[in-house]
């Protein structure tokens, strides 16, 4: 039997959304009520937070369309 070996989920903030996506707060707001943009899940009453592997396909996601636009 093989043994999966799973990654810890990591929480990214909006700045760090921001970083990697380059994308605006308005942006990202806009595209996740467009539904193109993974949806945020609330971590309090006051703050949200990006699952690290969601933000990370929809980089790839974008990097396929690009190349498949051409």
């Amino acid at each position: 039997m093989t043994e999966q070996i799973q990654k810890p989920l990591v929480i990214l903030k909006r700045k760090d959304v921001e970083a990697r996506t380059k994308l605006s707060r308005s942006s990202i707001y806009a595209a996740i009520k467009a539904n193109t943009f993974p949806a945020p899940i609330a971590l309090g009453e006051k703050s949200v937070g990006w699952l690290e592997h969601e933000i990370d396909a929809w980089i790839a996601s974008r990097v396929a369309a690009s190349r498949n636009a051409a």
